[in-house]
């Protein structure tokens, strides 16, 4: 049985036991439990798919929150030649790791 959330905009694939990396929450501590309601797709894993317009109806996933976490570093680098410009900078991205519970259809 899989479920397809939509967390902050972006959509991903759960299953039970799942481990993810999501958007960062700011209001969410570690050892929280999290209620994700935007279930846009359940399938029971045998064929009978249930698509909501655009979520379905009653359906729900619990998650709990494991820890905050960066991503990897992006350097952005710009260089304008025989100008003298040259700008370095690094970027890492926030997020959030989360645990799947269950799901609730």
């Amino acid at each position: 049985m899989y479920a397809i959330v939509d967390v902050k905009d972006k959509q991903f694939k759960v299953r039970e036991d799942d481990t993810l990396y999501v958007p960062y929450h700011s209001d969410a501590d570690e050892d929280d439990q999290l209620t994700l309601d935007r279930v846009l797709l359940v399938s029971d894993g045998e064929g009978d798919v249930t698509v909501g317009t655009p979520t379905v109806d009653g359906a729900s996933v619990s998650a709990s929150v494991v820890e905050h976490v960066k991503g990897d570093k992006v350097i952005v680098f710009k260089k304008k030649r025989r100008k003298r410009y040259r700008v370095k900078r690094g970027h890492r991205q926030q997020y959030t790791q989360i645990h799947i519970d269950s799901l609730d259809v």
